[in-house]
C-alpha cells in the first residue's frame, strides 16, 4: 500500500533523519582566543546593487586578528568595482578570462585565493551583510572545536508573500537532504556546506588539492565539504550573524534561483530526475490526495495524520523566519512547486538555456 509507505518514509524522517527538522545549531556570538590572519574572498559579478554594503560590513568586522578583503570583480558591467569602495584592507582584482573546465564562480575564487596568504581563508558571496562580531564568532568555532571548516546557511530575505511561502521552505528541504547534525558527527559520511558563509583552512583546502581539484564540481559548496570531511571534521550551522540581502519579490525569482542549479545537483541524468520526481511524489503528494480525495475512512485520516507530522517537522523552521505556523498546511503545495522547478531546470537544460552564475556556465552544461 503505497500510503502505508509514506506513512513509514515520514516516521522514520520525523524520528530517525538526524532530528533535521530541528533547524540548528546556530553559531553563538563569540571571541576567539586564537586570532589568526584571515583573508576574506568576494566574487562578485555584476553586483552593483548589494557590494557597497556588503564590503561596509565586512571591513567593519571586530576581530583582534589581522584580516583583509579581496573582492574579485569577474568582469562586472554594472560598476561593482567602484561601489565597492576603497579601503587600505582591501584589494580588488580583475578577473582573468575563464579557463574550459571551470565553473564561473570556482574560477573567481580561485584567483582570489592564488592573490591570499592568510593560513584562514573566508569564502563569502557579494549578496550576504555581517554582524560586526561575524568573523571572530566563525574563527572562535573554528579553533576551539579544531575544525578544518566552518560553514552557515545563513539568514535569506524573507519580507515578501512569495517569500514567506518559499524561502523557509527552501532551507527546509535542506536541511532534509543534509541533515546538520550528521554533517557535524565525524562518524557521518553526510558532508555539506552553505556557499555563503565557509571558512576553512588554507591547510584543509591545499590538502585536497585546491579548488581546482574541483574545478568541474556541479554544486560547489556540498563537493568542497566532502572532500574536507574525509580527512578533518567540518560544522554546518544557521547564522543569527549573516543575512542575505537579495529579495526574491515574486515567486518567479524562487523559481529561477531553484531552476539555476536543481538539474545540475542530477548530475544532468534524466534517470535520477525520474526517481526524484517519484521519490517526492511518494513524500509529498501521497498524504493530501489521501486526506482530501478519499472520503471519510480510514485512508483519509491517516493522510491528515501524516500532514499533522510534516506541519510539525516543519513549525522550527518557520518560527526561525518569523512566518506564521499557519503556512504549513502549504508544504504538499510547495513541494510540487519544487518538483515544478526542478523539471524546469531539466527542461532549461535540454533547451541549452543551462545553469549559469551571473551569465557564466556551470561547469559540464551547455552553455
Amino acid at each position: 500500500m503505497i500510503l502505508l509507505l509514506a506513512f513509514a518514509i515520514w516516521l522514520y524522517l520525523a524520528f530517525l533523519h538526524g532530528r533535521f527538522w530541528d533547524s540548528a545549531p546556530e553559531l553563538p556570538a563569540a571571541v576567539p582566543l586564537e586570532t589568526p590572519q584571515v583573508d576574506i574572498i568576494i566574487p562578485a559579478r555584476d553586483e552593483v546593487e548589494t557590494i557597497g554594503p556588503v564590503i561596509a560590513s565586512l571591513l567593519a568586522q571586530d576581530y583582534a586578528g589581522p584580516f583583509r578583503v579581496i573582492l574579485v570583480d569577474d568582469n562586472s558591467t554594472d560598476g561593482t568595482a567602484a561601489a565597492a569602495g576603497a579601503d587600505p584592507r582591501l584589494t580588488i582584482l580583475t578577473g582573468a578570462p575563464k579557463p574550459a573546465g571551470w565553473s564561473g564562480k570556482l574560477w573567481a575564487l580561485s584567483q582570489g585565493v592564488a592573490a591570499s596568504e592568510a593560513p584562514v581563508i573566508l569564502f563569502a558571496d557579494a549578496d550576504i551583510t555581517h554582524d560586526p562580531r561575524h568573523l571572530a564568532s566563525l574563527v572562535a568555532k573554528m579553533t576551539s572545536d579544531r575544525l578544518d571548516m566552518v560553514s552557515e546557511m545563513v539568514r535569506l530575505n524573507c519580507a515578501s508573500r512569495a517569500e514567506k511561502f518559499l524561502i523557509p521552505a527552501f532551507i527546509y528541504f535542506f536541511q532534509m537532504l543534509y541533515p546538520f547534525a550528521r554533517v557535524n558527527d565525524p562518524r557521518s559520511r553526510v558532508a555539506a556546506a552553505a556557499g555563503g558563509t565557509v571558512l576553512i583552512k588554507r591547510a584543509a583546502l591545499d590538502r585536497i588539492g585546491g579548488l581546482e581539484a574541483m574545478r568541474e564540481a556541479l554544486i560547489d559548496d556540498v563537493t568542497l565539504a566532502g572532500k574536507v570531511k574525509q580527512a578533518g571534521p567540518i560544522y554546518l550551522g544557521h547564522s543569527g550573524l549573516a543575512t542575505s540581502i537579495r529579495p526574491y519579490p515574486a515567486a518567479r525569482d524562487i523559481w529561477d534561483m531553484i531552476a539555476r542549479t536543481a538539474f545540475t545537483q542530477l548530475r544532468y541524468s534524466a534517470l535520477l530526475l525520474a526517481g526524484t520526481i517519484i521519490g517526492l511524489a511518494l513524500v509529498w503528494l501521497v498524504f493530501p490526495f489521501a486526506a482530501l480525495c478519499t472520503g471519510f475512512g480510514w485512508r483519509a485520516a491517516l493522510g491528515l495524520a501524516i500532514w499533522a507530522i510534516a506541519a510539525l517537522t516543519y513549525f522550527p523552521t518557520l518560527d526561525r523566519y518569523k512566518v506564521h505556523r499557519a503556512y504549513a498546511i502549504a508544504l504538499p503545495a510547495i513541494a510540487l512547486f519544487y518538483m515544478a522547478a526542478t523539471i524546469g531546470s531539466a527542461c532549461n537544460h535540454w533547451l541549452g538555456r543551462g545553469a549559469k552564475w551571473k551569465s557564466r556556465a556551470y561547469a559540464g552544461d551547455k552553455a
